[in-house]
């Protein structure tokens, strides 16, 4: 994106605009992911403000050809999973998160929708970290493959099989809890 180069470039000699630009059009995803990935709000506002000035002080180690976006989400995370470590307040397999309600005009297929959402929020919840994210960028964020490769700085057939392992997790989890009114 355009904007995000020329934001850079403001950042890179000094201007704070470029920052309030960046932060405008990436604040919102980045705080999302981010609470996806720690499952925790306060550690999360923590690594978000952190990943701010850390691009603030980094901005030269941005390669202008490139997305912004996958460089900011691997500075995130790198600063997220040094924070999990450090806290040691999850494992890097166990980790908990909610989901948004989906939503419907009818009243009964809102209903279903809330307990199919808490139902898909607690299989969520029992994943790990690591997992939660590679759903979260695919599914939430709409990263095609390539951005998701680019993002998690892996190679494609690893994003693949990251991808496919989280979702199998996923549905071994909902397989095993109890569906609405305790049928499985």
């Amino acid at each position: 994106m355009d904007a995000d180069r020329d934001d850079a470039a403001k950042l890179g000699k000094g201007d704070t605009s470029g920052l309030a630009g960046l932060m405008n059009r990436h604040q919102d995803r980045l705080f999302r992911y981010l609470l996806r990935l720690v499952g925790d709000t306060s550690v999360a506002e923590d690594v978000f403000q952190q990943t701010w000035l850390n691009v603030a002080e980094r901005i030269r180690r941005y390669d202008p050809a490139r997305p912004f976006a996958p460089w900011l989400v691997t500075v995130a995370r790198n600063l997220a999973l040094d924070q999990l470590r450090r806290r040691k307040m999850l494992s890097l397999e166990e980790a908990e998160e909610p989901l948004a309600p989906a939503s419907a005009s009818d009243p009964h297929e809102r209903a279903m929708a809330r307990q199919s959402a808490a139902r898909v929020d607690a299989a969520l919840g029992a994943l790990g970290p690591l997992d939660r994210e590679v759903l979260t960028l695919r599914f939430e964020d709409e990263l095609e493959l390539p951005e998701l490769a680019a993002t998690l700085a892996v190679p494609l057939p690893t994003a693949k099989a990251r991808l496919y392992r989280a979702l199998e997790r996923l549905r071994a989890k909902l397989l095993t809890s109890p569906a609405p009114g305790g049928r499985r």
